[in-house]
């Protein structure tokens, strides 16, 4: 097609977004039946050359990330919104292996479970299978595109990826992988389809078709979720933000606690997982908090403390009402001193949002007591909340975090992207 004639087509996608999106649809829903049928080692030679194509294509698409880069430094996007843009070779190695590890991954559709003999001569029990078409609205990271195709390639699901403006040039170049690998296995072309829009009106007709798109999952800020499940006729996967709280505890092992508590807040900043709360007992309080502080203000964190962690690092700015409720995603931490492990639960749930908390301690009576109160999709011990991620869980790659309770919780990977139905294996039997 000649530049004039696609900058023409373009055009009529944007006058009827309705009608383009329709076929976008329709096309996805054929496209699921066939990825149904399709066995394992199909699914698996698909994946294993998208990996194979990403690594060869990985020039191009560093160049169409470095065109997305530039344009969003001159649209001034914020520090954190360029982290989760940015590409290099280490993070499309790591898409590639993250496909790999998808395509090692047992496939969990047709898998028979709790088949059980009844006195009337069936067996009952209960087959995983694909929940159709699943339509992925998302922000920033464009390793995202090779995550979502291939955890619904090898759960059986057809995908309609709709990335974000600042991302479309890199998300369009790992498309191209991604079709050119389905084309190569003999899976159907339309079985992935990256928008290549971005015109808002798109997300409203993704979320109100139900008879083509069987769940939605938005992933990026609470704004875009919020707004997508407010007005979604599909069924919504989602978390809205991620507050997430260490508590070191009067029983913790310093070293350990120290280690969990920098690495929660500074492996990465703009991540879901990130600590954004650090709650620390009164007992070891003096003992932490002074070689914290210092590690954070070499790290260029900033501080915001309640009265009694301001009386120890001095330099902290006082913490708001907001600051317990903020999902920072930048080098700025909240820090407050609990009088117990009591306390500390009842701040998570006051203040938290059900995504990653973790607790650092020795005491086993404790570890139990936070285990299972703390409502949270994850909830770690002695480890860093930095580690709530499907690669590291691993599901190989992970389609969004739910926080949630139905029908998926925590990172969602392959089983998070099927169903389970009741199956009857009879021999002529009546009943």
């Amino acid at each position: 097609m000649s530049p004039s004639a696609n900058t023409k087509a373009k055009a009529a996608k944007v006058d009827d977004i309705a009608a383009y999106m329709r076929e976008k649809g329709a096309k996805a829903r054929a496209a699921s039946r066939a990825l149904a049928r399709a066995d394992t080692g199909a699914k698996n030679a698909c994946l294993f050359a998208l990996a194979e194509i990403l690594l060869a294509e990985s020039k191009a698409i560093l160049e169409a990330n470095a065109a997305d880069m530039r344009e969003g430094r001159s649209r001034k996007l914020d520090d954190a919104l360029l982290d989760r843009l940015e590409l290099n070779p280490d993070r499309v190695a790591a898409m590639a292996d993250g496909v790999r590890q998808v395509a090692n991954l047992p496939d969990p559709v047709g898998e028979l479970s709790d088949l059980k003999q009844r006195p009337s001569g069936i067996q009952v029990g209960r087959m995983r299978a694909p929940l159709g078409v699943v339509g992925i609205i998302y922000e920033s990271r464009p390793n995202v595109t090779a995550d979502a195709a291939a955890l619904c390639l090898k759960s059986g699901n057809a995908a309609i990826l709709r990335g974000g403006s600042e991302a479309l040039q890199s998300n369009l170049a790992i498309a191209r992988c991604i079709e050119r690998a389905l084309v190569e296995t003999g899976l159907p072309r339309e079985a992935v389809q990256v928008l290549d829009i971005t015109d808002r009106r798109t997300v409203t007709e993704m979320v109100a078709m139900p008879e083509f798109i069987d769940v939605i999952i938005p992933r990026g800020g609470k704004g875009l979720v919020a707004a997508v499940a407010e007005a979604a006729r599909v069924p919504v996967i989602k978390h809205l933000d991620g507050i997430c709280h260490v508590y070191i505890d009067a029983d913790a092992d310093l070293e350990k606690a120290v280690a969990v508590a920098v690495n929660a807040k500074t492996q990465r900043y703009g991540t879901c997982n990130t600590m954004e709360t650090l709650l620390v007992d009164v007992a070891i309080a003096e003992r932490v908090l002074p070689t914290l502080g210092e590690i954070y203000a070499e790290a260029g964190v900033e501080i915001r403390g309640c009265e009694r962690t301001r009386r120890i690092l001095t330099d902290a700015r006082p913490a708001t009402e907001e600051d317990w409720r903020t999902e920072y995603l930048a080098p700025i931490l909240s820090v407050r001193v609990v009088d117990s492990l009591d306390q500390a639960i009842d701040h998570i749930e006051t203040y938290g949002s059900h995504h990653t908390d973790a607790i650092v301690t020795e005491n086993y009576s404790k570890v139990r007591r936070f285990l299972r109160e703390v409502d949270s999709s994850s909830v770690m011990v002695n480890a860093s909340t930095r580690f709530a991620d499907g690669y590291e869980y691993g599901l190989g790659a992970e389609i969004g975090i739910s926080t949630d309770k139905f029908h998926a919780r925590g990172p969602v990977g392959l089983e998070g992207l099927t169903s389970l139905k009741w199956v009857v294996l009879g021999d002529g039997s009546v009943r």
